[in-house]
C-alpha cells in the first residue's frame, strides 16, 4: 500500500496528527532554547565583561555546534529512525542547556553551549522530515509550514519569559527552564510511532540485501557520488548558507539592537518581539498555502527578496512611533521562506537518504549562520548593528539564486522512489534489465 493512502485513512490520520503534535511541541522547545541566548546576551555580556565580538561568538559557537550535530543527526535518522533521533537529541540538549545556569565564566558557558548545540541541531530538519513523510501529499507544504511555526511560538515563549524573568532574577534561571524538554522527549518516545515511509525504505533495503549480492550504497556514498543528488545538495547548501547567514545574524542581534541602539527597556522590547514573532507565524502558514498553490520556488523567492527589502526600511526609516508596525510587517515577511523551506528540500531527495541529505544541506548551510552573528558584531564594533543588518539583507538576496536551479517535486516523500539513473553505469544497468525482461 502506498504511504499516501495510509496517511489519508483513519489510522493514518491519527498517526500523523499525533506525530505533528509532538513535533510541534519539540520545535517550541527548540525555538525557545535558541532565543534564550539572544535575550540573555546583553546580561551575559555585562556579567562576563565581553566585547561585542566576543558576545557574537557565543551565538556562533551555538550555530557551529548545531551545524555539526545536524549532519550526524540526519544520518542517525536514516540509520535508526526519525522518532528515536528526535527524542534522544531533545533529551540530551535539554539537560545540557539547563547546566548553563551554573556556568562560572564565558569558557564554561561556551563549551556547554557547543556540546548541547550538537544535539539541538538535529531536531529541526528531522521533525520536518518525519511530518513530510507522514502527511497527505496534497497538503504537505501547508502542514509542514504550520509545524515550523512551532519554532516561532518558541520565540514568543522565550520573549515572554525573558521579559518576566531577566529584569527580576537575571539570565541564569532562564536556562533552567530547558529541563522541561526531558519530559517531552520521554513522552514522544513512548507515544509516537515511526514514519511508515522510513520503515518501508528500511524494509526495501533488507529485501535488496537478501536477494542481491551487491549491497546498496550507503547514504553518504550516494549523496556525494551520484551526480544528480550531488548537484542538488550543493545548490541547497548555498541557498541554506546565505539564508541562515541573514536569518541568524538578525535573530541573534535584534533584541540587542532594540535595547542599545533604539533605547528600549527589556520588558518593552520583548513585547515588540512578540508582535514580530506572531506575525511570523502568519507568514509561515500563508507561505505553506502559497507553496501548495503557486509553487515552492516562487514562494521562497517572494519571501527572501521581500525580507531583504524590508531590512533596509527598518534600519533607515525606523522611529519610536512606527518601529512596532515595522517589526510586525518584517516578522510576516521573515517567515515566508521558512514556510516552504522544509517541504521544498524534503522533496529534493529520496527517502533512503533523505535524513542524511537534509542534515548535510541544512546544517552545512548553518556554517553561514555561525558567521552571521560574528559579522554583525564586527560591524557593530566599527559602525553599528543597523549597518550589520543591511549586510544580512544582501545575503537574503543572494540566497534565492541557487533555488532557481532546483526543480520542485523531484521526489515524493511518501513514495518508494529510487535515485535517478543519471550515471552511464546506471543507464547501462537499466537498459540491460529491460532487455532481460
Amino acid at each position: 500500500m502506498h504511504v499516501d493512502t495510509v496517511a489519508n485513512n483513519g489510522s493514518g490520520n491519527k498517526k500523523w496528527k499525533l506525530a505533528f503534535i509532538f513535533a510541534f511541541l519539540t520545535l517550541i522547545v527548540d525555538g525557545a532554547d535558541v532565543m534564550f541566548l539572544a535575550f540573555s546576551l546583553a546580561s551575559i555580556k555585562a556579567d562576563f565583561g565581553l566585547s561585542a565580538v566576543e558576545a557574537g561568538m557565543l551565538g556562533s559557537v551555538t550555530l557551529v555546534g548545531m551545524a555539526l550535530g545536524g549532519v550526524t543527526g540526519g544520518w542517525s535518522s536514516d540509520r535508526f529512525g526519525r522518532v528515536k533521533t528526535i527524542t534522544f537529541c531533545v533529551f540530551v540538549f535539554s539537560i545540557l542547556t539547563s547546566f548553563l545556569s551554573f556556568a562560572e565564566n564565558v569558557t564554561q558557558f561556551a563549551i556547554l553551549r557547543f556540546i548541547s548545540a550538537l544535539f539541538l541541531g538535529s531536531v529541526y530538519m528531522v521533525c520536518s522530515t518525519l511530518i513530510a513523510e507522514s502527511v497527505p501529499t496534497h497538503k504537505r507544504t501547508t502542514i509542514v509550514a504550520t509545524l515550523q511555526t512551532g519554532i516561532t511560538v518558541g520565540y514568543i515563549v522565550a520573549s515572554i519569559l525573558a521579559g518576566t524573568i531577566i529584569p527580576e532574577f537575571g539570565w541564569r534561571p532562564m536556562f533552567m527552564l530547558a529541563s522541561v524538554g526531558v519530559i517531552l522527549a520521554i513522552a514522544m518516545y513512548i507515544m509516537v510511532p515511526e514514519s511508515d515511509a522510513w520503515l518501508s525504505a528500511k524494509d526495501s533495503i533488507r529485501k535488496q540485501l537478501a536477494t542481491k549480492s551487491k549491497a546498496p550504497k550507503g547514504a553518504f556514498a550516494t549523496l556525494f557520488k551520484e551526480p544528480s543528488v550531488r548537484k542538488i545538495l550543493v545548490l541547497w547548501i548555498l541557498a541554506s548558507g546565505f539564508m541562515h547567514f541573514g536569518y541568524y545574524g538578525v535573530n541573534n542581534w535584534m533584541p540587542l539592537y532594540l535595547e542599545q541602539e533604539l533605547g528600549m527597556q527589556i520588558k518593552k522590547l520583548t513585547m515588540f518581539m512578540v508582535g514580530s514573532y506572531t506575525a511570523m507565524i502568519l507568514g509561515k502558514v500563508i507561505a505553506g498555502i502559497l507553496g501548495d498553490k503557486i509553487g515552492r520556488r516562487a514562494t521562497f523567492a517572494l519571501g527572501t527578496v521581500s525580507t531583504a527589502a524590508f531590512l533596509i526600511i527598518i534600519v533607515m526609516f525606523n522611529s519610536p512611533s512606527n518601529i512596532l508596525w515595522l517589526l510586525i510587517a518584517f516578522g510576516f515577511l521573515y517567515g515566508l521562506p521558512f514556510g516552504v523551506y522544509g517541504t521544498y528540500m524534503a522533496e529534493s531527495f529520496p527517502t533512503r537518504i533523505r535524513g542524511t541529505s537534509l542534515g548535510v544541506a541544512h546544517n552545512m548551510g548553518r556554517i553561514g549562520s555561525s558567521i552571521g552573528p560574528i559579522a554583525i558584531g564586527f560591524v557593530a564594533t566599527n559602525a553599528s548593528v543597523g549597518y550589520g543588518f543591511l549586510m544580512m539583507g544582501a545575503a537574503y538576496l543572494v540566497c534565492v539564486l541557487p533555488v532557481f536551479f532546483i526543480k520542485e517535486h523531484l521526489y515524493d516523500p511518501q513514495g518508494n522512489e529510487e535515485i535517478p539513473a543519471d550515471s552511464a553505469e546506471q543507464k547501462i544497468e537499466s537498459k540491460t534489465s529491460r532487455q532481460a525482461v
